[in-house]
C-alpha cells in the first residue's frame, strides 16, 4: 500500500532529516524532474515522493518512535 503524504512527512519526522535527504535524486525520474535544480517547499518535494515512491529513498526502519533510513543497511543496527 502506498504512503500518504501524512505518513511519509511522519516519517521524515522521526527520521528527524531534512526532506531532500529522503528524495532519491539520482533517480532517472528525478533527473528529468529537475528536483535537485528546483526550489520546490517541502511539501510540494513530499507530494511529489508520494506520487512517485520510487524517487524515496529506502529501506526505512521504524521502530516505535524511531526511524533510521538503511544505507548503507548496517544502520538498522541503531534500532536493534
Amino acid at each position: 500500500m502506498p504512503l500518504t503524504i501524512e505518513q511519509l512527512r511522519g516519517l521524515i519526522e522521526k527520521l528527524g532529516v531534512p526532506v531532500r535527504d529522503v528524495l532519491r535524486s539520482d533517480e532517472p525520474l528525478a533527473r528529468s524532474l529537475k528536483l535537485a535544480e528546483r526550489q520546490l517547499s517541502d511539501d510540494d518535494l513530499i507530494k511529489i515522493m508520494v506520487d512517485n515512491p520510487d524517487l524515496i529513498q529506502r529501506p526505512i526502519v521504524v521502530r516505535g518512535g524511531e526511524a533510521v533510513l538503511c544505507r548503507p543497511a548496517e544502520k538498522v543496527m541503531k534500532l536493534l
